[in-house]
């Protein structure tokens, strides 16, 4: 099977073809701070750093001083010698995707299709010659879609790309032709398997034309054996341009590709139509509110780490960030009075980010800039898939090592008589308890299940022996960005070490910390979809 390449420098698809030379006002720690991102997100997530090493070109020391401001950040971790994308991160594509609104206006419409036909629906954007995913409705089978939000596909190998393709002008067409070319196995497209036998340009040439004539298109298993999917795009009502196009996705053990055509095709027309009035009818957005204090936050840091911390590194990522919801369009003034950088600071981060394709002048008259969708390489497809006790387990074990004691995460149950344990970290102590994740408990004995019986605002619950003598338990809850509460962790620890009164006093206001830890990072993880409680 072809191996995957990258490019070495900045972390870019080899199969690109060769763009512009690196302007001179280029931020160079900014360009290796994006080639570090783009290298975990194409590993799904976490890398050593000598593998790190290997997959940029960046000397060790440069690597280092990366991922230690990216640490600082909260955009990675550092578990000894791995480094793993954080939650965090995913702010920067969740302002791409504030700023597109279309995950907003139309995904209620999409999930609402998943469930009409109980098949997988998908909504996605061009990026460039290529697809980028921008919403996932899936199906829970045995045999179900695993592409993830942000995951890119080479357009001809999709049922999207052929209507994105009767848009493009003659330089895409070129730019197609160069990029297909120079990779025909697809290599550099990490979210689908190496094409073993490429196909003639001629075929997707002529499945545009067919799209164009059909205003709708298929994929006859493309992508790999059995997968099958319909398309129809989304127009912007102003434009009249393809906005997204929205597909049904199927295996052919339910549908062929003809069975979809004639079986959920109408369907799908229908839903496109109500997305469309709902752009039609959409007020203009409210700008949201801008990120405060950024600079100040960067030259702090700096003063504090000192060489450690790449203060460029971090203040060009913090120029995405002033994107967002009715923020879509924005001039060099406008940055740099969201970031609280300077003119000539932004100006270089803009230059940067454009060079690396992240950020594209929105119109040559008034100057102004957008988000482009491959914002989302910067680790959105790992993770989009993190589950709760994914993004709290680190948060965790933290919280076990600060005072040596067991913590856990719970849910309710459906019947809300049990909790189930999601995740835990142990402690060192002879001493401790032992519940493994799975288990389940009657939810009036435990705090856990008390915390979740609740539901009241900032409370906690103890309890002392109720579930076995010597036992005591100390809970908060864990809410989402809406204030509901998804889950409840703990500290559990035996009576001997301490009164009741004394465990309040000395392990609660850790636990909230916690909480508000896990809760920051579920805000972000969880913007633009629904976050797995287990």
């Amino acid at each position: 099977m072809p191996a995957r390449t990258t490019n070495a420098t900045h972390g870019t698809p080899a199969a690109d073809p060769a763009g512009p030379a690196e302007p001179a006002e280029a931020v160079t720690p900014l360009l290796r701070g994006i080639a570090v991102l783009r290298e975990l997100t194409e590993a799904d997530g976490t890398l050593s750093l000598s593998a790190l090493e290997r997959a940029t070109g960046l000397a060790r020391s440069t690597v280092d001083r990366v991922t230690a401001t990216l640490a600082r950040m909260d955009y990675v971790r550092l578990d000894g010698r791995d480094v793993t994308l954080a939650p965090r991160l995913a702010e920067l594509g969740n302002a791409y995707l504030a700023a597109l609104r279309l995950p907003a206006l139309l995904s209620r419409r999409a999930d609402a299709l998943a469930d009409e036909l109980d098949e997988s629906v998908s909504l996605a954007v061009a990026d460039r010659d290529a697809i980028r995913f921008i919403h996932q409705a899936t199906r829970r089978r045995a045999m179900s879609l695993s592409f993830r939000i942000g995951d890119l596909l080479p357009a001809e190998r999709t049922a999207p790309g052929p209507l994105f393709a009767t848009e493009w002008t003659s330089a895409d067409w070129h730019h197609w032709h160069t990029r297909r070319a120079s990779d025909p196995h697809d290599t550099a497209f990490s979210a689908v398997p190496p094409l073993p036998h490429p196909t003639p340009d001629e075929d997707f040439t002529r499945r545009t034309a067919r799209a164009a004539a059909d205003g709708w298109a298929l994929d006859d298993q493309l992508i790999e054996p059995g997968l099958v999917a319909v398309s129809a795009p989304v127009r912007d009502p102003r434009t009249g341009r393809v906005a997204c196009v929205a597909s049904v996705v199927s295996h052919t053990s339910r549908h062929t590709a003809a069975g979809l055509r004639d079986d959920l095709l109408p369907a799908l027309l229908s839903a496109v139509s109500s997305m469309e009035d709902t752009l039609r009818t959409a007020p203009p957005p409210e700008p949201g509110p801008v990120p405060a204090g950024l600079a100040v936050w960067t030259g702090a840091s700096k003063q504090e780490l000192g060489r450690g911390f790449v203060e460029s590194l971090a203040r060009g990522l913090t120029v995405l960030t002033a994107f967002g919801e009715g923020r879509s369009a924005l001039t060099l003034t406008d940055v740099a009075k969201a970031t609280g950088l300077s003119r000539a600071t932004a100006r270089r981060a803009l230059i940067t980010h454009e060079y690396a394709g992240l950020i594209t002048p929105s119109s040559a008259t008034d100057r102004t800039f957008t988000l482009t969708p491959r914002t989302l390489s910067l680790g959105f497809p790992p993770l989009s898939r993190l589950s709760l006790p994914q993004i709290a387990r680190p948060h965790l074990e933290a919280l076990a090592a600060r005072v040596h004691e067991s913590t856990s995460m719970a849910v309710l149950s459906d019947s809300g008589e049990e909790i189930q344990y999601t995740a835990r970290a142990a402690t060192s102590r002879v001493l401790s308890a032992h519940i493994t994740v799975g288990t389940r408990l009657p939810a009036p004995a435990t705090a856990l299940g008390r915390v979740l019986l609740a539901d009241a605002p900032q409370g906690y619950a103890l309890t002392d022996g109720e579930l076995e003598a010597g036992l005591r338990s100390l809970a908060v809850p864990v809410r989402d960005r809406a204030g509901h509460m998804v889950a409840a962790i703990d500290v559990t620890l035996h009576a001997a070490r301490g009164t009741p009164e004394s465990c309040v006093e000395e392990l609660l206001p850790a636990l909230r910390e916690t909480a508000t830890a896990i809760e920051a990072d579920l805000r972000a993880a969880g913007r633009f979809r629904s976050v797995p409680p287990v």
